[in-house]
């Protein structure tokens, strides 16, 4: 849900007078009935003869003094109802939790902004519950695909390759360059089944951790796409959750897969600053940078989607020194979170 996407709209086919222009229209108004009831009141002969006298003119002023100053307070009363309007339509359940700015409801405004902000947390505790729910889902599935190739498509194309071998042995020559044919497809077809097995899960993150599997992505992404890309990986790392270092891996995947089939960069830079707090994941290129007017797609709402189940801070935007585009990461640490959660626990 991106509620930028309606506001324009809404925007445009609003057919109403605002609040704050009803509501001090209608005090406005109300004032100078009130005064000229009771001038017809107390003295109707200067009805009968109006004029603009020294009098008149003191009564006009005070008059438009004193609808000034109910349009000014009314606007202090109906501001919040105005950002709330404001704010929801901008806001957007994938981002990080934007509020309005309530320390103790004073008035139905403020009681109003208040349960705006608790929907708000609601909607956004129940959108990770369900994303992370499906995350889980694609996780496990790329697992079990990744797995059947593995174990059954690798081992039944092994077992064409050594039948083939066989056949290469037995043929007459004329047949053995057709069968070296067949059997460097059938390679091929192998090699492109562990590339594809070992995308949909990574086993170096499991096995040998985030920097060796970064390592890795680089290398592949670099033989693949003839792709230049400069690591900074960093010494040490500090602790991360496994859902952490699976966003952070999924990210930089799909930042360079971006990076290689949409940018025409020809060198890439994937760095990982380590912090006491936050581990920043910065992926940039020297290639086109981001059309104007871009619409996100799949992959960088994955990407958002993603970044939001782990608490993390993501930024797709130009790169101010390659000229390209650059995706940047901020994960929390497990150190941060710990001193969040005894800090709310005070």
């Amino acid at each position: 849900m991106n509620g930028n996407s309606y506001g324009p709209e809404r925007s445009g086919r609003r057919r109403y007078i605002p609040l704050l222009y009803r509501v001090a229209g209608v005090n406005a108004l109300l004032l100078v009935v009130a005064v000229g009831v009771t001038i017809v009141v107390l003295d109707p002969s200067r009805v009968s003869m109006f004029r603009v006298d020294a009098e008149g003119a003191a009564l006009i002023v005070a008059l438009l003094l004193v609808v000034a100053i109910n349009v000014y307070l009314v606007r202090r009363v109906v501001g919040p109802v105005q950002a709330l309007t404001a704010l929801a339509r901008r806001v957007d359940l994938a981002g990080h939790g934007e509020r309005m700015p309530v320390s103790a409801p004073a008035s139905e405004a403020g009681e109003l902004a208040l349960t705006f902000n608790e929907m708000l947390a609601r909607l956004e505790a129940e959108r990770r519950e369900a994303t992370g729910k499906v995350l889980a889902g694609q996780e496990a599935e790329r697992l079990r695909i990744a797995q059947e190739l593995h174990d059954q498509v690798g081992q039944e194309l092994t077992a064409v390759l050594l039948g083939l071998a066989r056949v290469e042995a037995r043929a007459p020559s004329d047949l053995r360059d057709d069968v070296a044919e067949v059997q460097g497809a059938v390679r091929t077809s192998l090699e492109d089944v562990r590339r594809i097995a070992i995308e949909l899960r990574p086993e170096a993150l499991d096995d040998l951790g985030l920097q060796s599997a970064l390592a890795v992505l680089c290398e592949r992404f670099g033989e693949r796409f003839g792709l230049q890309i400069r690591q900074q990986l960093g010494q040490q790392l500090p602790d991360l959750s496994r859902e952490a270092e699976l966003v952070v891996y999924r990210v930089a995947q799909e930042a360079l897969t971006n990076v290689a089939r949409h940018s025409g960069a020809d060198v890439a830079d994937l760095t990982l600053e380590p912090d006491h707090a936050v581990l920043t994941l910065t992926v940039s290129d020297d290639g086109d940078g981001l059309p104007d007017g871009y619409q996100p797609g799949t992959g960088m709402r994955g990407m958002r989607e993603r970044a939001a189940l782990v608490g993390a801070n993501l930024q797709i935007d130009h790169d101010p020194d390659a000229g390209g585009c650059r995706v940047r990461l901020e994960v929390p640490t497990e150190n941060s979170r710990v001193a969040v959660r005894r800090e709310n626990g005070r």
